[in-house]
C-alpha cells in the first residue's frame, strides 16, 4: 500500500514539508510506502470550467495536475498539505486541487484522504475546512488525528518545536495506516465500495 503526500507550499522543504514528512515517517513505520510530491513554485492555472477534460480524459493544461492524475491508481490514500494564506489554503494548491478533482471524476472515490495545514499563528482551521470539502465531494473517507491536522511555526525549526503539532502528524499517519489496513482486509473479505446512484442534479432556481 502507498500514500501520496502532496506538498502545496511554494517552499520545497519548508514548514508544510516538515509536517508532511512527519506523517510520512509514521506511515513508513506502519509498513505503508509513501511519496511526497512538491507541486513546485511555478504557475498552476486555475480551472476554467471548460469541461474539455470530460472529452479528453485529462485537463487541457498539461502540467503537474495531469502528471499526478495519470498516477492516481498507484496510491491507496492521499494527504494534501498547504500553508495558510489569508486564512485559506494557498492559491497554487487550490488551483491544483480544483483541476485534479474536477478532471479525474471518481478516480479517488473510496480512498482515504486528509489535509494538513501550516501557519505562523492562525487561519489553520479555516484552511482545513476548505481542503476537506474536496474529500466530501470526492466520496473519500476523511482521516482524523487527535486534534485538527495543523502545525505552527514560521520556520521548519519552529515547526519541529511544536511538540503537539508533531504528535498530531504522527497520530495522523498511524490512523491513516490503520484505515488502509481495514479497507484492505474488507476487500479480501469480499466487501466492495458501495455502488453509486446515478447523479440527480437539482438546481434550486425556479
Amino acid at each position: 500500500m502507498k500514500v501520496l503526500l502532496i506538498n502545496g507550499s511554494p517552499h520545497e522543504k519548508g514548514c508544510t514539508y516538515t509536517a508532511l514528512n512527519e506523517v510520512a515517517q509514521s506511515l513508513e513505520a506502519e509498513g505503508i510506502n509513501t511519496e511526497i510530491f512538491w507541486i513546485g513554485k511555478g504557475q498552476i492555472n486555475g480551472c476554467m470550467g471548460c469541461r474539455a477534460c470530460g472529452k479528453l480524459g485529462k485537463c487541457v493544461y498539461n502540467d503537474q495536475v495531469n502528471e499526478i492524475a495519470a498516477r492516481l491508481s498507484e496510491f491507496d490514500g492521499f494527504i494534501f498539505g498547504s500553508p495558510v494564506h489569508y486564512a485559506s489554503a494557498g492559491g497554487a494548491i487550490t488551483s491544483f486541487m480544483d483541476r485534479l478533482f474536477y478532471s479525474t471524476g471518481d478516480a479517488m472515490r473510496g480512498k482515504p484522504a486528509a489535509a494538513v495545514t501550516s501557519a505562523r499563528r492562525a487561519g489553520t482551521t479555516a484552511a482545513l475546512d476548505q481542503l476537506n470539502k474536496y474529500f466530501y465531494i470526492g466520496g473519500m473517507p476523511i482521516v482524523s488525528s487527535q486534534y485538527w491536522n495543523m502545525v505552527h511555526g514560521n520556520t521548519p525549526e519552529q515547526v519541529r518545536e511544536d511538540k503537539e503539532g508533531m504528535q498530531i502528524m504522527r497520530t495522523l499517519g498511524r490512523n491513516m495506516a490503520w484505515l488502509l489496513k481495514c479497507i484492505d482486509a474488507g476487500k479480501k473479505a469480499g466487501i466492495e465500495i458501495p455502488q453509486r446512484e446515478p447523479w440527480t442534479p437539482t438546481n434550486f432556481i425556479r
